[in-house]
């Protein structure tokens, strides 16, 4: 396999490789806002005076209910900015990929203008 033909397929491999690691970023991230969704409503149940605790490592400190429900809501916005970033990511790398197997598709077939031709194949070498 030529030189500049094995080059264009590591690019493909790393961009399929980014892919997926943003894949899994996404899960961890979808996981991560239901489960602060599920805290938030649970919290909303109890009444105000009710005595709640919010985890600080391995403790619990005792807290109000309403700056608990402020961080929660908080978190779930950070959470959907998070995932808006993530989709515009996915959604370049995708169009990256598609670029990257059309051109080597190109490739393969025996080019495209500026492709180099595999130094067997040129004469003149």
């Amino acid at each position: 396999m030529p030189p500049w033909l094995q080059e264009q397929l590591m690019k493909m491999q790393q961009s399929q490789q980014n892919l997926q690691s943003l894949m899994t970023q996404k899960q961890h991230l979808e996981i991560e806002k239901a489960e602060t969704q599920k805290a938030l409503e649970e919290l909303k149940k109890i009444t105000d005076d009710e005595t709640v605790f919010k985890q600080a490592g391995t403790i619990l400190i005792k807290s109000k209910k309403q700056e608990l429900v402020d961080e929660l809501d908080e978190r779930i916005e950070m959470a959907k900015t998070r995932s808006t970033v993530l989709e515009k990511q996915e959604t370049r790398l995708k169009e990256t990929l598609k670029e990257q197997e059309a051109k080597i598709t190109e490739m393969m077939k025996g080019g495209t203008a500026g492709t180099p031709p595999p130094a067997e194949d040129n004469p003149r070498k």
